[in-house]
């Protein structure tokens, strides 16, 4: 098919590129060879297999020579340890604050903004833009992470504490489950609640210092235990791929085969939420694109 003086094959599932000393001659596709000066590499990483995304182009890249860095999911949800994380399935939490930690106490990255709990873990736009240095430890350094939702970040522990006491005097008669309407989401209470190990039944006013603190701590630091991430196939974007040392960043070419271009998340290039994902796609692609007219042209001109 002939659009714009540019054929569109179809129905041909590629195979591979077809090199000869360190040049790039065709593209492998059904039972022959599609003879070209240049090709780009735009396969995508592993997200979203359903469109095609399978990683096809890793072998591809390897097979011309490339390292691949090893792909993982990249902006994902995060799987959690504990039980009462499902419970919440369906919260949305808005402008709350996610620390993450590893083992040793050292912290990950920050993040402020929404999240969501899920039947599985956690997940939403903060979570997200945290998943990709999450999984960078859960992956190399084989530990679980701690995270940190500081659910009052606006509050200081001491206006929190303040905050609270009000409250508790105002429903002083009221049972201490029946209190913290003004401060929590109503699906968050019974959890905050059962965590605090304060006897739901009590009056407020019978609340001692040291459960308030126990309640402060965790409003200020409710802990998640993070095991693992979700599937690749669930990432929004794939972490890792054609290592970016063997591309020409000016071009997009390959430094190892002349007339070979890469393009895209099946390069090892990933960001946070937030657009930056796209427009590396889209730089990577025109510019790739644009260097592999220019060759063409020169390799026709030639001939």
């Amino acid at each position: 098919m002939l659009n714009n003086s540019v054929e569109i094959i179809c129905k041909h599932r590629v195979q591979g590129v077809e090199i000869e000393a360190s040049q790039i001659k065709g593209i492998k596709a059904g039972e022959g060879v599609l003879p070209c000066a240049t090709a780009i590499i735009a396969t995508g990483g592993m997200s979203y297999p359903g469109t095609g995304s399978t990683g096809d182009g890793y072998d591809w890249a390897r097979a011309a020579g490339h390292r691949i860095i090893p792909p993982r999911p990249g902006l994902v949800p995060l799987v959690a340890n504990e039980e009462w994380v499902k419970e919440l399935q369906g919260l949305n939490l808005k402008n709350v604050e996610a620390s993450a930690y590893r083992l040793d106490g050292s912290r990950i990255n920050q993040e402020f903004g929404e999240m969501l709990f899920t039947h599985f873990g956690v997940s939403g736009p903060i979570i997200l833009s945290m998943s990709r240095d999450i999984g960078e430890v859960l992956y190399s350094r084989q530990e679980t992470v701690r995270l940190c939702i500081d659910l009052k970040p606006a509050l200081t522990e001491e206006k929190l504490d303040a905050r609270l006491q009000r409250d508790l005097d105002i429903y002083s008669r009221r049972q201490f489950k029946n209190s913290l309407d003004r401060l929590l989401p109503k699906k968050l209470i019974p959890v905050i609640v059962a965590l605090s190990a304060i006897d739901g039944n009590k009056e407020s006013n019978q609340v001692t210092r040291v459960e308030r603190r126990k309640l402060l701590q965790l409003f200020k630091s409710l802990e998640i235990t993070i095991t693992a991430t979700r599937p690749i196939s669930e990432a929004i974007v794939t972490a890792g791929g054609v290592e970016v040392k063997g591309i020409n960043p000016k071009t997009m070419e390959s430094k190892l085969v002349k007339g070979l271009y890469f393009a895209g998340e099946i390069l090892d290039v990933d960001g946070y939420t937030g657009g930056f994902n796209l427009q590396a796609a889209f730089s990577t692609g025109y510019l790739a694109g644009k260097s592999a007219a220019n060759t063409a042209c020169l390799c026709h001109l030639k001939q």
